[in-house]
């Protein structure tokens, strides 16, 4: 079995039995689904926080997740999914008691309705101290209209830079402790945000599993729009992969550098 990068709580298992978890939901425009995701995502085990953060909708997102129970912070426009997980992490965090572990992050999509549940599987890799960042893998979504040329392109950027091959390497759905989500900001913009985390995280020799989980949500189709969805996905996704090359071809040469220095 591997082992988490991330120390585990002091005080041995008595204390990593009480760590809770966070469920982080960015949104935006999901007043028909967000309350029965909210519902389900306080049911899962050890979740004693569940927040929204209401990303500029121009609807009733953050009444609704208001009313069924979850925290609510509001950015007064959009500002992208990275700029929600690192607001929602931010306001967990001013959470955290002190004198307590941490609680792990578990983010989730605003449009997973009753599935939202299925996600609790994510958890226990992360609180048994097997990795730093599980993530979901998906069934096959009813009304998907997508190739798969996106999720090959993000695939194929993952393995040659960290030499690790992801099934999906665009699931939104992943538990990652603390530490693991510092180490992965400053979040990389727009639809890039998952490939540039998964590229951060395992350069810096953090452990990430993927795990199967029974989830459904509201799947792009083939018409115009989810085609044009599917072009913003490639190139952010793009931009994301690009800077991780760039950033790491410069330390491999200022590595070059520092070594001949000190020879």
């Amino acid at each position: 079995m591997p082992v988490a990068k991330t120390p585990r709580p002091h005080g041995g298992r008595a204390v990593r039995e009480v760590q809770r978890v966070a469920v982080v939901i960015p949104a935006k425009d999901e007043q028909e689904r967000i309350a029965a995701t909210v519902r389900s995502a306080r049911a899962i085990p050890h979740v004693d926080l569940v927040l929204v953060v209401d990303d500029g909708s121009e609807d009733d997102t953050q009444h609704a997740a208001r009313a069924a129970g979850a925290v609510v912070v509001r950015h007064s426009h959009n500002r992208g999914k990275a700029a929600a997980m690192e607001t929602g992490a931010a306001v967990v965090a001013m959470r955290d008691a002190p004198g307590r572990p941490e609680r792990l992050l578990l983010f989730i999509d605003g449009d997973l309705g009753e599935t939202a549940v299925n996600t609790a599987p994510l958890v226990t890799p992360v609180r048994e101290g097997v990795a730093d960042v599980a993530i979901a893998l998906l069934p096959a979504q009813v009304g998907a209209g997508g190739r798969g040329i996106v999720v090959g392109a993000a695939r194929r950027a993952i393995h040659a830079l960290t030499g690790w091959t992801p099934t999906q390497p665009l699931s939104g759905m992943r538990c990652l402790t603390r530490e693991a989500f510092e180490a992965a900001t400053p979040l990389a913009r727009g639809w890039g945000v998952e490939t540039g985390m998964t590229i951060d995280l395992l350069r810096k020799g953090y452990v990430a599993v993927e795990v199967p989980c029974d989830l459904k949500h509201r799947a792009s189709s083939n018409d115009l729009k989810g085609q044009l969805h599917r072009a913003a996905q490639y190139r952010d996704v793009m931009v994301a992969v690009n800077a991780r090359r760039v950033r790491g071809a410069f330390d491999a040469v200022r590595g070059v550098r520092s070594d001949t220095v000190h020879r």
